[in-house]
């Protein structure tokens, strides 16, 4: 089962940006957990459990997405990190800088002040 099978698309509950906000938990805790390895690598399912307090079914997926894009691999002792985390962080910084941009000309378009918050 996917995560995202939680997810609503019913407007009257939030559909339009559920989706969004649920997908940005999902990155925040893989990223979270690619810390987490690196920092105390290697490093088990039920320690990372432990550590980020998150059921091990969370940790199980991150693990696999985390593998899946080549970030860390699996050893015997536990997760590693790989060398592809150097090129990850400087393109995720570069995501994220992209995504400021959109949000901000999105409140601009709803006609809030980019530079106080609602």
């Amino acid at each position: 089962m996917d995560e995202m099978d939680d997810v609503r698309d019913s407007p009257g509950e939030g559909g339009l940006t559920k989706r969004l906000q649920t997908e940005l938990e999902i990155l925040h805790r893989h990223v979270l957990m690619l810390q987490t390895i690196k920092a105390n690598e290697p490093i088990g399912i039920i320690r990372l459990a432990e550590l980020l307090r998150h059921p091990q079914h969370k940790i199980r997926y991150s693990l696999r997405i985390l593998e899946q894009e080549g970030l860390i691999r699996p050893s015997p002792e536990g997760a590693v990190s790989t060398d592809k985390v150097k090129e990850f962080i400087p393109q995720l910084e570069s995501v994220l800088r992209d995504m400021e941009t959109t949000v901000r000309k999105l409140r601009e378009t709803l006609g809030f002040n980019p530079h106080m918050p609602p």
